[in-house]
């Protein structure tokens, strides 16, 4: 296999979630800036799941009208879309406009909206475009949208984002009670260092990225190299081939006994097909909305660095899997409802330790702050594997299975989402851990 092909499919896939990935880990010097203050990352939130309106559309057009829509011009149109509200959030977001008798940060919130309609879309129309190459390719696609993750995490990190020094803030004087003896304590505040570079600059980076997955794209479609990489049967991109696979699934269910089910090629039953996306949208209501909305609650009680090493472990994690996948390609469903009951387990301890913050389990002892890493970085390997191996099943089933994958994962998405939002953000049932000082007993 090309080498040029799996850099180009890992580029491509780097542009999936990149761009709302971005958004998150820029927050701490986005909210000092704009109106909305910490209540800002509410409104992404619920942003992100508004834009689940494209991969609605795209799904029910595939449903209601097969073959009617083109692939290649929808994946151009979301990538081009993604590049320019990158670039304009360099110059905007600090833009505001009186909305309702308040300042609102509008063209950031706008521009966040097309940002997540994009990434949502690329769910439904990212993975289906993979029919069009060997199914070994696949891995190396999850792969480069792990790294979307990993990618402005480490950017971050080189930026100063988040970093945190404890000074000395107030002096407060104590007396006894029958001694002119006086002492006094130190109260220790945590303060933001300031960046290495501005968001605006960030934001540009977040551009190039994706104009990096349009090259990738259009090499993709386009290199004579990577045309070799297509099966004998496969489809060049953009061709309407719906029609094909429905009349290829019509004969195959002619043969009555061998089928199991009328879904894809009719390997699984209804039950199991049941059971693979059950395991898919839980996977993903996990992993891509209940846990992260608590991970500075588990880990921020530990200090400020075992925050940052959590964040990092788990970003890297995500590609990892994909990476153990290329060689451990097991596609047991028993032993993918194994790992899943493993990951939430662990999930269930980091939830705890969010809920129990500021004073988690082991809050004063180093073993906590290592358990704390450690178990974000097995909870991201053990669900992404699965989410891996699931998109590789589902993969053999057909170009509609695909499109059905990342529907589900949407919609795993959302309901964890909608889960976690009025627990977080309304009735906030989480206390954040301060960084520089334990109050617990």
């Amino acid at each position: 296999m090309s080498l040029l092909t799996h850099l180009l499919v890992a580029l491509f896939g780097l542009g999936s979630w990149i761009s709302v990935n971005g958004l998150w880990v820029e927050l701490p010097l986005l909210v000092p800036q704009v109106p909305e203050g910490w209540h800002l990352p509410s409104y992404l939130s619920v942003l992100i799941q508004m834009a689940n309106v494209g991969p609605v559309c795209v799904t029910l057009m595939h449903r209601l009208r097969p073959g009617a829509l083109n692939e290649a011009a929808v994946i151009y149109g979301i990538i081009g879309l993604g590049t320019a509200a990158s670039f304009l959030l360099g110059f905007l977001w600090k833009e505001t406009a009186v909305v309702a008798g308040a300042p609102r940060s509008v063209a950031l919130l706008v521009l966040t909206f097309f940002l997540s309609a994009v990434d949502c879309t690329s769910s439904v129309t990212f993975l289906p475009f993979m029919m069009h190459l060997q199914p070994q390719f696949l891995t190396t696609y999850y792969m480069g949208e792990g790294v979307s993750g990993l990618l402005p995490a480490l950017v971050a990190l080189v930026q100063g984002v988040g970093l945190v020094t404890c000074v000395n803030s107030t002096w407060s004087l104590n007396h006894t009670l029958n001694s002119s003896s006086s002492f006094g304590t130190f109260d220790l505040q945590a303060q933001y260092e300031s960046a290495k570079f501005s968001a605006e600059v960030f934001f540009f980076f977040l551009s190039a990225m994706m104009l990096v997955c349009l090259l990738a794209f259009v090499l993709l479609n386009y290199h004579p190299s990577v045309a070799r990489e297509r099966g004998p049967n496969r489809r060049t991109p953009g061709v309407r081939g719906d029609a094909q696979e429905l009349k290829l699934r019509c004969l195959m269910g002619s043969r009555g006994a061998q089928q199991k089910s009328r879904f894809g090629t009719g390997t699984y039953s209804w039950l199991q097909v049941f059971y693979i996306f059950g395991i898919l949208a839980w996977a993903n209501a996990l992993t891509n909305a209940v846990l992260p909305s608590v991970q500075s609650y588990s880990c921020l009680p530990y200090g400020n660095n075992i925050y940052h090493l959590s964040a990092v472990m788990a970003a890297l994690s995500n590609p990892l899997a994909c990476f153990i996948a290329v060689f451990v390609p097991i596609r047991s469903l028993w032993l993918m409802g194994a790992l899943t009951v493993l990951g939430s387990a662990v999930g269930a301890y980091l939830l705890s330790m969010a809920v129990l913050s500021p004073c988690p389990l082991l809050v004063d002892e180093a073993a906590g702050g290592v358990v704390a890493v450690l178990a974000w970085t097995a909870f991201v390997l053990t669900l992404s594997y699965v989410k891996v191996m699931i998109g590789v099943i589902l993969r053999d089933e057909g170009r509609s299975a695909l499109v059905w994958c990342g529907a589900v994962v949407q919609l795993g998405s959302l309901l964890g989402a909608v889960t976690m939002f009025p627990m977080v953000s309304v009735y906030g049932f989480f206390s954040s851990g301060d960084p520089c000082n334990s109050n617990c007993p």
